[in-house]
């Protein structure tokens, strides 16, 4: 992570409002969430002001999803965090921001779901939503969306160090449900639109169920299997079935073994970022550990 120089607070915000969109700027302003790549600040009642601020990438990424965002939202069953403006790099803050929609709800890793059933129905109908055929000229994702084989030194790691950690308890078990997947047969279908980053984080809960879906950053094209790993990691125990039930046209066999292997992998990310919040250390979240280890308990179970 490479932290932004320029310290992001609310004095610098309403400062690059005031200069690029002056309308905006008398809103009252408060910190939403630091995410991985950007600062979310909640403006006003209705939007929000997305910075970026601890990776290189972040730039690009916002105007990803200012470039496509707006025209994939009208189809989508969830409410969405819809680009509206677009803030240009300024002296004092170098760098591309965006204000968007403003998503209600709480992040699924600190609000799980406990409407089973219907939030299954819910992912289900969304993820039919979203994954239509993108257009020629579509991103392609940092490292999502293509076979799964050229993660696998990454899984390795990964599940080396959780070992390591005490955090798994049966690593060939995990092991084979990665090479189950790398195994399958690949994508042959056009590249579908997929959200990419589909973690607990990053999907919102409200009432017991889904309510909406942020951070658009890894929007990309290539395999639904990234996406269709979200029913392990999203949903209590017997959502998966459901979940499947609920989308279409269905999940074929090797897309599932694909999916499989996606889930055991972000899984992975999910138990080492949890323990490292419980331990204090950056880039910690303890609330991501909780979902990983389900998930995991989940994969195996269903071997």
């Amino acid at each position: 992570m490479t932290h932004a120089d320029t310290e992001i607070d609310a004095d610098l915000i309403r400062e690059l409002l005031r200069e690029q969109h002056p309308d905006l700027a008398e809103l009252p302003l408060e910190l939403g969430a630091r995410g991985w790549d950007n600062q979310l600040w909640r403006l006003g009642d209705d939007l929000a002001v997305r910075l970026p601020w601890a990776t290189d990438s972040a730039d690009e990424l916002l105007r990803k999803e200012h470039a496509w965002v707006p025209g994939l939202a009208p189809g989508l069953p969830l409410p969405v965090p819809v680009p509206q403006r677009l803030g240009e790099p300024a002296e004092r803050f170098p760098r591309p921001w965006i204000v968007t929609t403003w998503v209600p709800g709480a992040p699924a890793d600190r609000a799980p779901v406990t409407r089973g059933a219907e939030a299954a129905r819910v992912l289900g109908s969304f993820l039919t939503a979203l994954h239509r055929p993108a257009p020629e000229g579509a991103p392609s994702g940092r490292g999502r969306g293509g076979p799964l084989a050229q993660h696998t030194a990454g899984f390795a790691g990964q599940l080396a160090e959780a070992a390591e950690r005490g955090l798994v308890a049966d690593p060939n078990a995990v092991r084979a449900v990665w090479d189950d997947a790398v195994a399958a047969p690949e994508w042959a279908g056009p590249p579908v639109w997929l959200h990419a980053d589909l973690h607990p984080a990053n999907v919102l809960t409200a009432d017991g169920t889904f309510c909406g879906v942020i951070d658009f950053g890894d929007l990309c094209a290539g395999d639904p299997a990234y996406d269709l790993s979200a029913p392990w990691l999203l949903l209590p125990d017997g959502g998966v079935d459901a979940f499947h039930d609920s989308y279409r046209p269905g999940v074929d066999a090797a897309t599932l073994r694909r999916a499989r292997g996606v889930a055991a992998a972000k899984a992975l990310v999910g138990l080492l970022i949890g323990e490292a919040g419980a331990h204090g250390r950056p880039g910690g979240k303890a609330s991501w550990g909780p979902p990983g280890r389900a998930a995991l308990e989940r994969l195996l179970a269903t071997a």
